[in-house]
């Protein structure tokens, strides 16, 4: 399988793109093969304007050169994988703009949708467990992603994966993560 990977962070040398490599060596160890896209480093503009605001009486939708190639990059991948940190209880502004801006209408939701088999959405919180189940915050997050995303733009494998306390974890702590990184990569397609 083909697999697209979207990392985003705005340092390289965060655990949020050491998992993301961890999750591409088990897609290779896989025999997956897969690009990664970083976000911040590609100088992708999250503000969707004017030229990438849905025509909605047009038969067919004409968006920016940016996002035109960013449609042409994702149709050439039968899945999808982003790997992002967690900020206040949803994904950073940098890739809900890609999601704006990508996922567009005629080509996600609406007259088109997406083909992918599968996508795999992997968030890094800085808190542990409890504090997300205490006001079920990770079940309307998995609801988000996978129903409110994934479902509504017609891929129908999805799964939303949470890797806790990852500020000032121990070393075993932080190897246990990108280990669950690495299966989540091997298990893609499982």
């Amino acid at each position: 399988m083909k697999v697209l990977t979207i990392v985003t962070h705005p340092r390289t040398d965060s655990l949020t793109f050491t998992a993301a490599q961890r999750f591409t060596e088990g897609l290779e160890a896989a025999g997956h093969t897969t690009e990664t896209v970083d976000l911040y480093r590609i100088g992708f503009q999250p503000v969707l304007g004017e030229a990438d605001e849905p025509d909605w009486s047009a038969d067919s939708q004409h968006f920016s050169p940016e996002v035109e190639a960013e449609i042409e990059r994702v149709k050439q991948y039968d899945g999808l994988a982003f790997v992002f940190p967690l900020w206040w209880w949803s994904m950073p502004a940098m890739l809900k703009g890609y999601i704006d801006r990508v996922w567009n209408y005629g080509f996600a939701y609406g007259p088109g949708r997406l083909e992918h088999e599968r996508v795999l959405w992997l968030s890094l919180a800085g808190a542990p467990i409890e504090r997300f189940e205490k006001r079920k915050y990770d079940q309307m997050m998995s609801h988000y992603f996978n129903i409110g995303l994934a479902d509504y733009c017609g891929i129908k494998h999805s799964s939303f994966e949470l890797f806790y306390k990852t500020i000032h974890p121990d070393r075993g702590h932080i190897e246990q993560l990108l280990n669950d990184a690495f299966d989540l990569g091997l298990n893609y397609a499982k």
